[in-house]
């Protein structure tokens, strides 16, 4: 047995360093250089089995990662594989005869579906094995449920053959954003940390925060915004930054309670924060046929306003329980920037490529990863940089890092290919419409509980996928702008993370703060509470999308602060000096009618006037507070 684990390990190395020497040469375009004509296709099939055979090599059916694997895990592992690399080889054919149904293909697709369902019971749990189950079975029955969502007839043999095999269901786009673009970036980030980046980025959060009132949380929150925009994944986040973070705030005053949820949230936001946004913006754009920089744009001021509230927050939370500065032991940000000036070549190289020369995302993604290569074999930051042997490192947890993903958007490519044949996509968005009627916000509320409820347990990107292919359709049907549709359920999708039962991030900085896991959920819905608002805002008011003159974008965003600032001091009952509660009521109303939701038939005066009161109010607090500051001060 102990002869097996070492070939294992080797095995999933040199699997998983030719997912990423794969992902690179396709974006080089080395096939075509090279004179070879290779569909998409083929290159996301090689992806697939590699991704497969990891998987069932490392975890086995109890969902675990360490042990032997067993025989029936090596069959597995031995079928998908093979079944796909002979898949990738005769791909040209097999689309040719895939209208005679050939035996070979039948063969493919239920090694597939049987493989990708497995999979993702062991990584991404029984919830999103459950869902597309239940897909599954309905279209084994599609034509024999009753009213508007009745379906086309399949037989067995024609689902496995559709859903596992055809371009338009499991080798559809998620899986092709996953594989050539998404990987990138993954690699991107993790070349980042291996290279010193986590600690530059939690040292230059600490520098430039650390020393106001609440600067541990602050930290967080910025350090959790940097990293979370290219992590791709809201757990990781929190417990790669939030073993830092968490202790710190902590240290500093927090209560455990506030520290898990602050860092759940900060570490959440990240996934909604250009330029990358967990890769959910290249698949978002993919599905809209619009530019990257498009969905970054739009995407950008929501982004802003969740970090103002949650910074404001745990500024507001640190004035009330007085909670000092942090001691960030002489660290400043001209020294940080004086050891790690180097990070920002890649970072610059990164924006420039993808907004200045306009390039295709992966390509930018691969011309950050080469500067980043370069600069940190020349220069280390606080004794780390990259050798020869953490930058292979890097390539092997970079492909076992993509494992989940790609189950997971394989998986969702079931979901599209059911809606597909079944015409079940249609039906749904019918019923969806026909239930509401012409009630637009019933509509996004009734969306909104879909999306939490789908999105609990799974990564950013299968999230998105997900819901844009089963709620989208409906709020787009429904007159809604499809980016501000799009972006609806991507927010409320990753709202999960923080939302009981199933609040990942929240649970995992639970497990580290040793507190309450559905608690700390609850705390990270108080201090996220802005999230579940923006996305209503936007869909009512598009300048907030960067959509209008720049005199309604400035105007409708000023009332949004004003609104968050209004709304957040009244949930922590601090302004300058602890609130009534009458006055945190006034607060809180003010708040709300100063939002630009677009819903409400009330025209501009109303939010006009709500936010001259809430500044009015506001300095009228801070003139009374600062007599008594002074006199504590003397």
């Amino acid at each position: 047995m102990t002869r097996i684990i070492p070939f294992r390990d080797a095995l999933v190395a040199g699997f998983a360093v030719t997912m990423v020497v794969a992902c690179i040469l396709w974006n080089l375009e080395a096939p075509t250089r090279l004179g070879l004509a290779i569909l998409k296709q083929q290159y996301m099939a090689l992806q697939l089995g590699l991704a497969l055979a990891i998987c069932f090599l490392r975890v086995n059916w109890r969902g675990q990662e360490d042990g032997t694997p067993g025989i029936l895990d090596a069959l597995i592992a031995t079928a998908a594989l093979g079944v796909l690399l002979y898949a990738t080889w005769d791909f040209v054919w097999l689309l040719k005869e895939q209208a005679y149904r050939p035996w070979q293909i039948t063969l493919i697709g239920t090694v597939v579906v049987i493989a990708v369902m497995e999979g993702i019971r062991r990584r991404a749990g029984w919830m999103l094995f459950g869902i597309v189950a239940v897909f599954l079975v309905y279209a084994l029955f599609a034509d024999k449920v009753p009213g508007q969502l009745i379906g086309k007839n399949l037989t067995p043999t024609r689902l496995v053959q559709y859903v596992g095999f055809d371009p338009n269901a499991v080798f559809s786009t998620p899986l092709a954003v996953g594989t050539i673009i998404v990987m990138l970036f993954v690699f991107f980030g993790k070349l980042l940390f291996a290279a010193g980046g986590g600690a530059f980025f939690t040292d230059l959060a600490m520098a430039a925060t650390g020393r106001s009132r609440g600067g541990s949380a602050k930290i967080s929150v910025v350090g959790s915004a940097l990293f979370g925009s290219i992590s791709g994944s809201a757990v990781s986040n929190v417990v790669t930054t939030g073993v830092v973070t968490i202790p710190l705030m902590q240290r500093g005053g927090y209560t455990k309670r506030d520290a898990g949820a602050i860092e759940a949230v900060a570490s959440t936001g990240g996934q909604l924060t250009p330029p990358i946004m967990g890769a959910a913006a290249f698949l978002m754009a993919e599905f809209l046929d619009i530019s990257y920089f498009t969905v970054a744009g739009a995407a950008l001021l929501p982004a802003v306003l969740y970090y103002f509230s949650v910074f404001l927050q745990v500024d507001l939370i640190a004035g009330r329980d007085n909670i000092a500065p942090t001691d960030v032991e002489g660290l400043t940000v001209r020294q940080v920037l004086k050891e790690g000036w180097h990070f920002i070549i890649p970072f610059g190289a990164l924006l420039v490529a993808l907004f200045w020369w306009r390039m295709d995302p992966a390509d930018s993604a691969l011309l950050s990863a080469v500067a980043i290569v370069i600069v940190s074999f020349l220069r280390s930051y606080r004794g780390e940089k990259l050798t020869l042997k953490t930058l292979w490192s890097t390539f092997v947890d970079t492909g076992t890092g993509m494992v989940d993903l790609i189950l997971v958007v394989a998986a969702a490519g079931f979901v599209i290919g059911i809606l597909n044949i079944t015409g079940l996509g249609f039906a749904l968005t019918l019923v969806l419409v026909d239930a509401v009627g012409s009630n637009v916000v019933l509509l996004l509320g009734i969306s909104a509980v879909i999306c939490v409820i789908l999105g609990m347990g799974m990564p950013t990107s299968g999230v998105y996928v997900l819901l844009a292919a089963l709620v989208a359709p409906s709020l787009v049907q429904a007159g809604i702008d499809p980016i501000a549709a799009h972006l609806f359920i991507l927010y409320f999708g990753m709202m999960s993370m923080i939302t009981p039962p199933v609040a990942l991030a929240a649970f995992a900085a639970a497990t580290i703060t040793k507190d309450d896991p559905l608690k700390t959920g609850f705390a990270a819905m108080r201090v996220g509470w802005a999230a579940f608002m923006l996305p209503f805002i936007f869909v009512a008011t598009p300048a907030i999308l960067m959509q209008g003159d720049w005199l309604a974008i400035s105007g409708n965003l000023l009332l949004a602060v004003a609104g968050v600032f209004a709304i957040t001091a009244g949930i922590v009952g601090f302004w300058a000096q602890r609130l009534t509660p009458v006055l945190r009521l006034v607060f809180v109303v003010l708040g709300m009618t100063a939002l630009p939701l677009g819903f409400l038939p009330l025209g501009a005066l109303p939010h006009v006037v709500a936010a001259a009161l809430i500044a009015v109010l506001a300095g009228l607090l801070r003139l009374r507070a600062a007599p008594a500051a002074q006199g504590v001060a003397r």
